[in-house]
């Protein structure tokens, strides 16, 4: 990690059930590596979510850890996560990283694209 990349404020979180998500995945790449979440214009709503994974954080990139997950969020998007939580959901549907946003006034019905 460079001199320049600093933990991400505490008014976003990772919920236990992404972090041991995330952990699984790690494991199973046999790599300690990062969940990335981004986010960008466009999508149904606004904005949309993007989740990636990367290989160490940027110089920019703000990290949030949990259990030994590591996630890495960009500096222009952080102000757009900023008292979110995220999450990992298990569901009938399927299971997928989620983010719980207050600051969202509008969701799709997809999960990944809002707008504020």
């Amino acid at each position: 990690m460079s001199e320049n990349t600093t933990q991400v404020s505490q008014s976003v979180s990772m919920s236990a059930s992404a972090a041991t998500q995330i952990n699984a995945i790690m494991a199973k790449q046999g790599k300690d590596r990062y969940l990335r979440v981004a986010v960008e214009g466009g999508g149904c709503s606004g904005f949309q979510y993007k989740f990636d994974f990367a290989d160490s954080p940027n110089d920019d990139d703000m990290v949030l850890e949990r259990d030994g997950a590591k996630i890495l969020i960009d500096e222009m998007s952080v102000g757009f996560l900023e008292g979110s939580e995220i999450d990992y959901a298990r569901e009938l549907i399927g299971s997928a990283f989620k983010i719980h946003n207050p600051q969202a006034v509008a969701a799709c019905g997809c999960g990944t694209s809002f707008s504020i």
